[in-house]
């Protein structure tokens, strides 16, 4: 099972300018092949010109990662099948971690025990995280709905 690095990517003001000059770039280039699989790069070193063929999916990525950049974020990148410690899925969540404790208690996140250790899937959290969203997004439709029917908005 994979675990969380705590590299995190720190942009520069260099970082940010680049970030935003790719971005636009990147984001066409998907727009204009939106049915291809995989992405041609060419390289430049002083060897010539190389081609690399990457999956469509990590361009994806990096059109995301450029975009957190620019906007002077830093980023990191946790495989889904990492497992967490009850402090890191807090930091993540950006709760206390006796509140995730109580998640976890409670059976909102799914975790597992290591000896006395609690160890949560990234997998598990972005499913909360989700659940957790359309549940807010429903209780603001909700609300709106209320609020237009008695005449608020």
């Amino acid at each position: 099972m994979a675990t969380l690095s705590k590299d995190s990517m720190e942009p520069d003001q260099t970082d940010i300018a680049a970030a935003h000059q790719a971005l636009p770039h990147i984001k066409a280039y998907l727009a204009r092949h939106a049915l291809d699989r995989e992405v041609k790069l060419l390289v430049e070193d002083g060897d010539g010109d190389e081609e690399l063929i990457v999956p469509r999916a990590a361009v994806e990525m990096l059109a995301r990662i450029l975009a957190h950049m620019g906007a002077g974020q830093g980023v990191s990148i946790v495989p889904a099948n990492a497992e967490l410690t009850t402090q890191q899925a807090a930091d993540l969540l950006n709760v206390s971690r006796p509140f995730l404790i109580g998640l976890l208690q409670a059976g909102e996140i799914e975790y597992r025990t290591v000896g006395t250790h609690r160890r949560v899937k990234m997998s598990s959290l972005t499913d909360y995280l989700r659940r957790d969203n359309e549940n807010r997004r429903k209780a603001a439709d909700e609300l709106t709905t209320l609020s237009q029917e008695l005449g608020l908005d």
